[in-house]
């Protein structure tokens, strides 16, 4: 079965996503969908994707600048299996979504009770099977989530600490700050705890969360009381044989975000982007059971992944997650 897949939201996520998905053998793009026309409208239509627009009313706007939509949304849902929804947060396609029979799939910037469903690859992949609605979780939640449960599979967890250390905006936007200032969040716990949990339930974590002006990456830092012995030497080990986890080190010169991301620009990766998670293997550290460690995250690319995965689970193509994993790997050129 070639599953046929929608994109609503051709932006950041959106056309990582598209990409993502035309390089599997098991699903295609039916269609993309934008509202108005920016740049990547017209990146859309270069690269032979079907192109949509929301509702009749924005097709003169594409007209003007000599794009010819091949229809609406509604059109494309009747050509579509499975819609990922790419869209700003609280957009309200949900209904038009059930009114077609078709299966969604949205991004962490929606609440979980949009779905009452949320996703991680590794941790609850089988609850999804066969699901008609479902959320990827965030960039930092999918990132703690990485790291997160093989530790608890393999030595328990008492309870996680982290801190939340995210990048002000995209590289791409010009209006979001802060620009000269770090801005924490008064609220406690971050949301991004309470997101983990949606997907390993009842994991004990706290977190915290400050914006930094800048916009590569975000950064961990994670305090994890495990509940059997582990050393820096296991933990490096078991991460090691852990999917989409990729290790840089400080003493061969990648001290920051910034060496992080040129890094991934010299290995040659499209648009630079990293859909691993990067964890500095000179900086894991056990003392007494508790361990320490520092992650990098590049919020533009590593939910892909896992978009890819919850395709294969909510229509119910491939029931084994670690299957789905690999076969995401491989097309993706992840570890």
């Amino acid at each position: 079965m070639t599953v046929k897949v929608a994109i609503n939201g051709y932006g950041t996520i959106g056309k990582r996503v598209a990409d993502a998905v035309m390089k599997q053998d098991d699903m295609t793009i039916s269609g993309v969908v934008k509202r108005r026309p920016s740049f990547e409208a017209f990146d859309a239509v270069k690269n032979g994707f079907k192109f949509f627009t929301t509702t009749q009313e924005f097709v003169s706007g594409f007209q003007e600048v000599g794009i010819q939509p091949q229809g609406t949304l509604t059109d494309l849902l009747a050509e579509s299996d499975i819609v990922i929804d790419c869209t700003p947060k609280k957009q309200g396609y949900k209904q038009l979504y059930e009114e077609h029979g078709v299966k969604a799939i949205w991004q962490g910037g929606e609440k979980h009770d949009l779905t009452g469903l949320s996703f991680n690859s590794f941790s609850n992949y089988e609850d999804n099977l066969g699901k008609d609605y479902s959320r990827v979780v965030s960039c930092n939640t999918t990132g703690l989530c990485r790291t997160l449960w093989p530790l608890q599979q393999e030595f328990g967890i008492e309870n996680v600490l982290g801190v939340m250390i995210r990048r002000g905006a995209d590289p791409w936007d010009s209006k979001t700050g802060p620009i000269n200032a770090i801005k924490p969040v008064l609220k406690v716990p971050s949301h991004h705890g309470p997101d983990v949990q949606t997907v390993m339930y009842g994991l004990p974590i706290q977190t915290t969360a400050v914006a930094v002006p800048s916009t590569l990456m975000h950064l961990h830092s994670v305090v994890v009381k495990l509940q059997k012995p582990a050393s820096a030497d296991t933990v490096i080990g078991l991460w090691d044989k852990t999917s989409r986890i990729l290790f840089v080190e400080g003493s061969k010169g990648i001290t920051s975000t910034a060496q992080i991301m040129e890094y991934a620009k010299d290995t040659g990766y499209k648009r630079s982007d990293l859909m691993e998670i990067a964890v500095w293997k000179d900086g894991v550290h056990v003392v007494d059971n508790t361990l320490y460690y520092y992650q990098a995250i590049h919020q533009e690319s590593d939910v892909v992944p896992e978009n890819i995965d919850c395709i294969r689970a909510l229509c119910n193509t491939e029931p084994d997650k670690w299957k789905s994993i690999e076969k995401t790997n491989q097309a993706l050129g992840l570890k």
